[in-house]
């Protein structure tokens, strides 16, 4: 966020600006969340809307997004400014709805699909919540669930940000406990901006602009030369193939499509064991890389080239940060390898990319754009964005968006009702039409499936797809070098001596001897 001289003023950044620009009437910019409660734990074992309501009126000062709305320049000749909203109206953001008969799982998906596509109202401030009911036909709801369909614009807030604000409204217990430490005070409003506060922010950010993006380009001269050396040394990356071409990378239209299938975290747990250093993100990575497979393999479309993938990565520089609204993400392509039908094999290879050198230089350019669009004038990256959002112009930078974001590990609450499912829905783009969002929360993490309905009619099917990826991992063999280490580690057991004064034996993992250790042992001249 950019603070002019006046500090009650807020002027978006151009990060936040930039989701602003790229929004048309088929690529919508808001992110939406989706949360079933369980109101058995509810007083009276009830929530009613007016007691959401309620809640929500009391959480108004956690956040200034909550009553703030934008203030947009002519023709764009700056970012945007924050200004307070004089006529806000907290039940206006708050609407109700039942779902249709029969209520099952399909109606339900089809529900959220339809409300995440539909445009938010740009005149308020960028938030609003649905409380759907009629939830009682889908397996694993409890009788009487409710959902909240919670979006907001993705200006104001990203995945990071998002979650701390979802646990700022959110309680630890059934009696109405704050889950996390609430902000003393209440936000401060901010003011319309002056002409001349205007004028001066927009001469300065157009006349400094081309210092500030050279200044930017000497910092990632380094990185950019050794790049170069390695790509004219010959090295794997000058022959390594681009993005290949799928059915997820043309024109999207206004109409989107959601499933999602749901796991115990502990499992992932488990199957990053198979691989040595591998990473829950690595696992996530390859049940995605291997649903793919199966769901293209199927369609007869499945290239010969890895599928590429984009993952945003969180820029934030220290702890705390997440309480400011407003993003600060870079982004990292990674190559998910969907061309490797072993499970295991599959997942080796998403860690040794995402551990590689190689996979770092690979979100350079994503780093390297996020840093220059800071000084690019307001009026040029709007102008630009009408034409990369174009389908005719539209980059093919990669063929999907794998999202994974940490959810609180604890059970929430909210207005006496127990969270029990949680899900994420997230924009997509001309070139990209398919995105994979995996929020985890209390041990269980979701894969959320948003595409368009032409790009992914049977989204059903890759619903089943994942399950399968999920399941083939689960039930495959550890990797030949994880079991290779396991039979050269030698176990021992030591003596310990516990408090009560009992002896107990303590297993020990020794190093194995070495060529001249084995030959010491046995009575043979040292090697030398």
């Amino acid at each position: 966020m950019t603070e002019p001289s006046n500090s009650n003023i807020s002027q978006l950044s151009a990060q936040d600006a930039q989701f602003l620009y790229i929004q048309s009437a088929t690529n919508l910019t808001h992110i939406m969340a989706v949360y079933i409660y369980d109101p058995s734990t509810a007083p009276g074992g009830k929530v009613r809307f007016k007691d959401i309501i309620g809640h929500m009126r009391k959480r108004m000062d956690i956040s200034p997004m909550f009553k703030r709305k934008l203030y947009r320049l002519p023709m764009d000749i700056d970012h945007p400014y924050w200004v307070r909203d004089e006529h806000f109206d907290l039940e206006a953001h708050i609407t109700h709805g039942r779902l249709p008969e029969p209520g099952d799982w399909r109606q339900f998906c089809i529900h959220v699909a339809r409300h995440h596509s539909k445009p938010m109202d740009m005149t308020r401030p960028l938030w609003d919540m649905y409380v759907l009911e009629g939830l009682d036909n889908i397996p694993g709801f409890a009788k009487g669930s409710y959902a909240i369909l919670t979006r907001i614009h993705h200006s104001t807030i990203d995945g990071v940000s998002g979650a701390h604000f979802f646990a700022a409204v959110s309680d630890k217990d059934a009696k109405g406990t704050p889950a996390i430490p609430l902000p003393e005070g209440k936000p401060v409003d901010n003011d319309l901006p002056s002409i001349s506060d205007i004028l001066n922010r927009a001469i300065n950010s157009t006349v400094t602009s081309p210092v500030k993006m050279a200044q930017a380009m000497l910092k990632f001269a380094p990185a950019l030369l050794s790049s170069a050396q390695e790509n004219l040394a010959g090295s794997e990356e000058k022959t390594e193939a681009g993005v290949p071409e799928t059915r997820f990378n043309g024109p999207v239209t206004p109409h989107k499509m959601f499933d999602a299938i749901t796991f115990d975290l502990d499992e992932l747990k488990k199957m990053r064991l198979k691989v040595n250093d591998a990473t829950i993100n690595d696992v996530v990575l390859a049940i995605c890389s291997g649903g793919l497979r199966h769901y293209l393999t199927k369609h007869k479309e499945l290239p010969k080239d890895s599928l590429i993938a984009v993952a945003p990565v969180n820029a934030r520089s220290r702890s705390g940060d997440e309480t400011n609204p407003g993003n600060n993400i870079s982004a990292m392509t990674i190559k998910i390898w969907s061309n490797i039908a072993d499970p295991v094999k599959r997942l080796e290879a998403i860690k040794d990319t995402t551990r590689d050198t190689k996979a770092a230089k690979s979100g350079l350019s994503a780093r390297i754009m996020t840093d220059l669009t800071k000084h690019i004038p307001g009026v040029t990256m709007a102008g630009v964005a009408k034409i990369l959002t174009d389908e005719r112009f539209a980059p093919k930078m990669s063929n999907l968006m794998v999202s994974n974001v940490p959810g609180p590990q604890m059970q929430l609450f909210m207005n006496g009702a127990k969270l029990t499912h949680q899900y994420g829905l997230a924009p997509l783009a001309h070139g990209m039409g398919l995105f994979i969002a995996t929020p985890s929360y209390n041990g269980r993490i979701s894969f959320n499936i948003i595409s368009d309905r032409k790009m992914m009619p049977d989204v059903e099917f890759f619903r089943e797809c994942l399950q399968r990826a999920f399941n083939e991992l689960r039930d495959a063999k550890p990797s030949t070098a994880k079991r290779q280490a396991e039979k050269t580690a030698v176990v021992s057991k030591k003596p310990v001596t516990s408090n009560d004064g009992s002896v107990m034996y303590r297993r020990v993992a020794k190093k194995p001897r070495t060529v001249a250790s084995k030959a010491i042992g046995r009575g043979k001249p040292k090697v030398k």
